[in-house]
């Protein structure tokens, strides 16, 4: 058994983990944001969406870092106890950061839905939860 590819597999697993849990964060917010517009028959911003969707895309760095990693150890260019070690660290920095985007997201739901006001300002912090899992992404790859 190749550890290496454990590695690579666990790095795309738990960075989807991750994502699942801060989607299920975000959803919860817009749709209770979406909710409470309804009940006080206010339009409900569709823009919502963006927020519950934003911590899908960790799943997608876990993927390019797998594939990364998979060609690597084929190659012989990663040893296999740092690339098992590698798929842990990276895939647990995407999963909190998913988790952690995924409570800026529903945050920011909530004062969107209730105010009308300050996407840009809400957007740029479910960002900032983003940029750790593309350093984590990046960092890894470039090992």
């Amino acid at each position: 058994m190749n550890f290496g590819m454990l590695g690579a597999a666990v790095v795309m697993g738990i960075a989807a983990i991750g994502s699942a849990i801060g989607i299920g964060i975000a959803g919860q917010g817009a749709i209770g944001a979406w909710k409470r517009c309804y009940v006080n028959n206010k339009p409900a911003p569709f823009i919502l969406t963006v927020f519950a969707g934003a911590p899908l895309t960790q799943t997608i760095y876990g993927f390019l870092l797998m594939n990364s990693m998979k060609d690597k150890i084929i190659a012989g260019a990663l040893d296999s106890g740092f690339a098992l070690g590698l798929g842990f660290a990276c895939g647990l920095a995407m999963c909190f950061s998913a988790i952690a985007q995924g409570k800026a997201g529903a945050a920011g739901s909530d004062a969107l839905g209730e105010t009308g006001k300050g996407f840009s300002q809400y957007i740029m912090v479910v960002g900032l939860c983003e940029t750790v899992a593309l350093f984590a992404m990046v960092f890894g790859m470039i090992q």
